[in-house]
């Protein structure tokens, strides 16, 4: 087979959509070399920096396209006037667009991933200007795929509920954890130095991602404030991850309760940083509103770490028994659920346990060759 990708979402500082294209591009690559694929992409500027961010996935059966053009202006253009696609990249058997979206005219069949509903489920927690860019296109979009792939269950029937019209078309294909990349940090010297970097004690809490309204961070710090509150010595809270969007609710927080020698915002972190971080918290924090997947959590899992998470979305889904599960909205129970995992050594080490052995299920290999069925499918 041809398959092209689109390599937009591997681009510059990646999100949970690159991560999830890496994870399955890697894979499928390495375990079908029969096949030829092309990485597409757009760029008008910083030419430079754009091919040295895809040039880890080359080689081999593997190569590069690019068309000089803006990507965010073609999007934006052939969402009103329907430029092919095909004028730029030609035609493949079959192309992969990973976000949401596939433009007008691509040569061959089609494949999208909807990661989730959030933008019709919480759509005061999105972007403005991806809430109108999914509003003008995601429905065509869908009528114009093959198949269209989405990360879980959970997230395969909230499509349903939104888009009944594309029901048939829905196949799941769950995400997964690089356990190399992810892995317990058992040096306790790397853990210090880590946490001495980024200005955290010894005990803590750890949140890991963008600061934004669906991750519920406004209720956790609520939550931590009411459980540091009964503890002589309570565990900081370490918000570790780079500015989203609608965040200063988040920073006001902090300041009103008078938390801010308590809870630690690092920014972005490093990679060489992450399995340390993740390593030595008391436990990982993600009581999130909506997630189509949240990897995240198997993240730190992979790491050994203890994991508390919400009831919502697909986050049970994925965690299973393996995790410390309380309700989103419910600020006692998330309390709860941290003064347990503070309490509690023996639960922590049973989470530790249990949480590795969830997360080797969930390899890039297993789902890479889950999505390949479905180009074979569409072929």
């Amino acid at each position: 087979m041809k398959i092209a990708f689109d390599a937009i979402p591997l681009m510059g500082r990646m999100t949970g959509i690159g991560y999830c294209e890496a994870g399955q591009v890697r894979a499928m690559t390495r375990m079908h070399p029969e096949d030829e694929f092309t990485l597409n992409y757009f760029a008008m500027r910083h030419l430079a920096e754009r091919a040295a961010d895809i040039a880890p996935y080359l080689g081999g059966n593997v190569r590069a396209k690019h068309a000089l053009c803006v990507p965010y202006a073609y999007r934006l253009v052939s969402t009103f006037v329907p430029v092919p696609y095909a004028w730029y990249f030609g035609k493949n058997d079959l192309t992969h667009f990973f976000n949401y979206i596939v433009p007008p005219h691509v040569g061959g069949r089609t494949v999208v991933t909807v990661h989730d509903m959030v933008y019709r489920a919480y759509p005061e927690t999105v972007r403005s200007r991806t809430r109108h860019m999914l509003d003008l296109g995601l429905a065509q979009s869908m009528k114009r795929a093959d198949r269209i792939v989405t990360d879980s269950e959970f997230s395969r029937t909230e499509i349903i509920k939104y888009y009944p019209q594309f029901a048939e078309k829905i196949r799941v294909v769950p995400c997964g954890v690089d356990m190399t990349r992810f892995h317990p940090e058992r040096d306790p010297a790397k853990i210090r130095a880590v946490c001495k970097k980024h200005g955290i004690g010894e005990a803590y809490f750890l949140y890991l991602g963008t600061l934004e309204p669906r991750k519920n961070l406004v209720n956790l710090i609520e939550a931590y404030a009411a459980y540091a509150r009964n503890f002589d010595a309570p565990a900081q809270l370490v918000l570790a991850g780079g500015k989203g969007w609608l965040y200063d609710a988040i920073f006001a927080r902090v300041t009103e309760l008078g938390l801010s020698d308590k809870v630690i915002f690092t920014q972005y972190i490093e990679e060489s940083d992450l399995c340390a971080l993740m390593s030595g918290a008391l436990a990982f924090t993600f009581p999130s509103l909506y997630e189509g997947f949240g990897m995240p959590p198997l993240e730190a899992m992979a790491c050994g770490t203890p994991v508390l998470v919400s009831d919502a979305a697909s986050l049970p889904e994925v965690t299973g028994d393996s995790a410390v599960i309380v309700k989103a909205e419910d600020i006692s129970s998330i309390t709860a659920g941290l003064a347990r995992l503070h309490e509690d050594e023996a639960l922590r080490e049973r989470l530790s346990a249990e949480g590795l052995e969830r997360a080797e299920r969930f390899s890039w290999e297993h789902s890479a060759e889950l999505l390949y069925q479905t180009y074979q499918e569409v072929l």
